[in-house]
């Protein structure tokens, strides 16, 4: 697909993109871009493809509308092809351990050289700098929720282990990190033109959003125990067992929790009275008649009942939904949640979440599902001034790949 190709649509249309990262937390960074309408280049490996290809479908989801070609980045036609297209890029985006690019000789300095105002992103498990021993560590979603202490605060009590927070939650939040460091850094060189290297470090992506258990820790010594699906602070289990499956249910703001009193007939009893916010661990005698009053309430009743119950008494909760159920829901069917589009790969119709959030002026589109290995390498090297006889003698030195069916 050439560039003219592409149609012009959401609110990064003229964004310029180079994709040199690989799996999850640096292309779904990319991937937010694409589907607002930048332009995103992916630069897969001419030594492996992506490994995030095994899973086909979701490839067609979380690489839409970016445009395929590949690059031996660490030789030395590699690098002044990269640094061809920085002079174009407004973002380059690159996924490794830490310190990679430097041993390549592939400094943001040099990068500058080429495009002063080029905003960097470098995601990687441990960050750019730091104890010498930890930066060039490997990592996974999963290693980046087990240094983060992330992963000691998930799962159920002792003897059990510590559990991973599925699917990739440490990969996406860290491309959530990147996509709006690399937006704030683009806006300031629009404004200066100059630049920024952004240092991503996916275990300080899943440090920040450790809220309260987090602080209490660093400012209380407290360790908070592995509670399964409990809280620390209130005392009802949220998931709640009905007749026919379960429910969330969310206790919480004196006036839901004062209509649910009262509901149960708990309106009298003295340990009921006053304002109350939170049904708190700290009042056991409260939390067990309330959760025996509200246990005993959805063991006897359906979902669907105990939804429309609390939910006419303002209750936040929800049915717990599979993804049978979402498909069938009629918010979804409403909001049009899920998109049907076909896949060039398998050759069969693939669904996804459509582009989110929703812009009410400038829409994100689907243009195509996520491409083939090497499927736009010509089109993109001729936008870059490479001859034929140029990427013939790339395709024999191993420079680039030829394209795969």
């Amino acid at each position: 697909m050439k560039r003219s190709d592409m149609p012009k649509f959401g609110n990064l249309q003229n964004l310029k993109v180079l994709n040199a990262a690989s799996v999850v937390a640096g292309p779904f960074l990319c991937q937010l871009f694409a589907e607002q309408g930048a332009d995103v280049i992916e630069l897969e490996s001419t030594r492996v493809p992506d490994m995030y290809r095994m899973y086909q479908e979701a490839w067609s989801v979380e690489r839409r509308n970016q445009r395929m070609t590949s690059l031996n980045i660490p030789t030395p036609e590699g690098k002044e092809i990269l640094l061809t297209m920085c002079k174009w890029a407004d973002i380059l985006v690159e996924s490794s351990k830490g310190g990679t690019w430097e041993k390549w000789g592939v400094t943001d300095e040099v990068l500058w050289e080429a495009n002063p105002a080029l905003v960097i992103v470098h995601i990687s498990g441990f960050g750019q700098f730091g104890d010498p021993s930890y930066i060039n560590r490997g990592s996974f979603d999963s290693i980046g929720q087990a240094f983060s202490g992330y992963m000691s605060i998930n799962g159920m009590p002792d003897p059990h282990p510590p559990y991973v927070a599925k699917p990739f939650m440490g990969d996406y939040m860290t491309g959530l990190m990147g996509a709006w460091a690399a937006l704030a850094a683009y806006i300031r060189a629009k404004e200066t033109g100059i630049g920024d290297s952004i240092d991503c470090a996916q275990f300080e992506a899943l440090a920040r959003v450790q809220g309260s258990y987090l602080s209490n820790g660093l400012n209380r010594g407290e360790q908070p125990p592995r509670m399964g699906n409990l809280d620390t602070v209130g005392a009802c289990k949220g998931t709640q067992q009905c007749k026919d499956g379960w429910i969330f249910i969310a206790v919480g703001g004196s006036g839901p929790i004062r209509k649910m009193i009262e509901f149960f007939g708990l309106a009298g009893d003295p340990d009921f009275d006053g304002i109350i916010q939170s049904i708190t661990r700290d009042k056991p005698e409260r939390a067990r008649k309330f959760n025996e009053k509200l246990e005993g309430y959805c063991a006897d009743h359906t979902v669907e009942e105990v939804f429309e119950v609390m939910s006419s008494m303002s209750v936040p909760c929800s049915p717990i939904m599979t993804y049978q159920t979402m498909q069938e829901n009629s918010h979804y069917k409403a909001r049009k949640v899920f998109e049907e589009w076909h896949d060039e790969i398998t050759d069969k119709p693939v669904k996804g979440v459509t582009m989110i959030p929703r812009f009410k002026k400038h829409p994100g589109q689907l243009v195509r599902g996520g491409a083939k290995y090497g499927a736009d390498t010509e089109d993109i090297m001729e936008e870059f001034g490479y001859t034929k006889e140029q990427l013939e003698t790339f395709y024999e030195k191993g420079i680039i790949n030829r394209p795969k069916e």
